[in-house]
């Protein structure tokens, strides 16, 4: 008899998620592939085994009776590392006061900015690592992480450094993005500064980050603008992504389709020709909800139609300052109870295509045989419990490449 690392026995539901290794669309998204009183095994980091009554030794057997496993959860968006807090905005916002009223005031991305920069890079590491630590504790496995709250050189690369190093000295695996296009630093136009992203920063993200982002919209970069960095960041092999159309319509959606970007994200104010461009191009919408919720904004992205379009739709936490937010199990609640996903799509953009909008589907985001082995365990015997059984952690044990956490 074979002997693996770990064992997972009397699964009550196994949302394996196996079968495609593209982005999911449609009806693609409702289908879990789930396996009922399962069994899991576990060797050298990798799923060696799935299925029913698997006859393993084990080094460690957990037995999951009445419980839910599932793929660790995936994070593809998030500003993860700065310096500092802004509670006292909510105050502001409760008072009526708009975000540039905010900004006037001395708060905004300004204030986050100046506190980055001034922090040094071992108060920047333990403020995120800590983060980090929150956002293991509630099953995530993988995340995204962008920088851009340094807007100058030297902080910039600072932060993507930092992102290196969490990734070398933490379980939660990070994958970079350089968003030095993150908006407009005083003292810039925006033509200046943009000559600054492309000619002084892309040429020494090299080693530090996979992908490039920039925030297209009214009163930030044009589309124009943000077409050149993304082409400028292609000759330095970082991938596009965009924040899209979050606040108007400035053509962010179709510029990702044009450009090849991995993912287009927020997408509130996207135009229908705009996401059926995204669509023909499989081009991943990454959607947000905790924003237009941390914010207290009327409208969300309108997952229905996108899904109707046929858009591969994930999730992500879009975890910063002005939207704290570390939990995975929350912004698939709020994906179904404001945006209207059902369970199993948003379980599905939690994962295998958060995985796609990351590039790491073919190592993560399922259960399948030789897979990474990054798998939780929730306390409840079906993952529709995580959008009804609401406001508490359902994580009860997190497996990491293979390791028991």
């Amino acid at each position: 008899m074979e002997t693996a690392d770990i064992l997972i026995k009397n699964a009550n539901e196994i949302v394996t998620l196996k079968g495609l290794n593209r982005p999911r669309i449609k009806k693609e998204m409702s289908n879990l592939s789930i396996i009922n009183n399962g069994s899991i095994a576990i060797k050298n980091g990798k799923i060696i085994e799935v299925g029913k009554n698997l006859k393993y030794k084990a080094k460690k057997t957990i037995d999951a009776k009445g419980k839910t496993v599932m793929p660790g959860f995936v994070d593809p968006h998030t500003h993860l590392v700065f310096a500092g807090s802004r509670e006292f905005e909510l105050d502001l916002k409760l008072k009526g006061y708009s975000y540039m009223d905010i900004l006037k005031k001395g708060g905004g991305i300004n204030y986050t900015v100046d506190k980055t920069r001034k922090a040094s890079e071992k108060e920047l590491f333990e403020q995120s690592k800590k983060r980090l630590d929150n956002m293991l504790r509630h099953g995530t496995t993988t995340c995204e992480a962008k920088s851009g709250y340094g807007l100058e050189t030297k902080t910039e690369l600072k932060i993507l450094k930092i992102n290196k190093k969490l990734n070398e000295n933490h379980p939660v695996k990070i994958v970079s993005t350089f968003m030095g296009a993150h908006s407009i630093p005083k003292g810039y136009s925006a033509d200046d500064y943009v000559d600054v992203v492309i000619n002084d920063m892309i040429p020494k993200t090299k080693g530090i980050a996979r992908f490039c982002d920039v925030f297209c919209e009214k009163d930030v970069f044009t589309v124009k603008q943000t077409k050149k960095i993304l082409e400028a960041g292609k000759k330095y092999n970082l991938i596009p992504k965009i924040h899209a159309d979050e606040i108007v319509d400035t053509g962010g959606a179709s510029l990702a389709a044009e450009v090849n970007a991995i993912s287009a994200d927020h997408l509130l104010m996207s135009s229908d020709k705009g996401l059926r461009n995204m669509a023909k191009k499989d081009v991943v919408g990454v959607l947000l909800p905790g924003t237009p919720f941390s914010l207290m904004m009327k409208e969300y992205a309108n997952a229905r139609k996108m899904i109707e379009m046929g858009v591969p739709i994930a999730l992500a936490t879009d975890l910063n300052p002005n939207c704290w937010i570390e939990n995975m199990q929350f912004i698939i609640q709020i994906a179904c109870l404001n945006m209207k996903m059902t369970p199993a799509e948003a379980v599905t953009a939690a994962t295998f295509n958060a995985a796609c909008s990351i590039g790491l589907n073919d190592k993560i985001g399922s259960i399948e045989k030789g897979k990474q082995a990054d798998i939780i365990i929730l306390d409840c015997p079906s993952y529709f419990f995580i959008p009804y059984h609401v406001g508490i952690n359902l994580v009860g044990n997190v497996i990491k490449n293979g390791i028991a956490l």
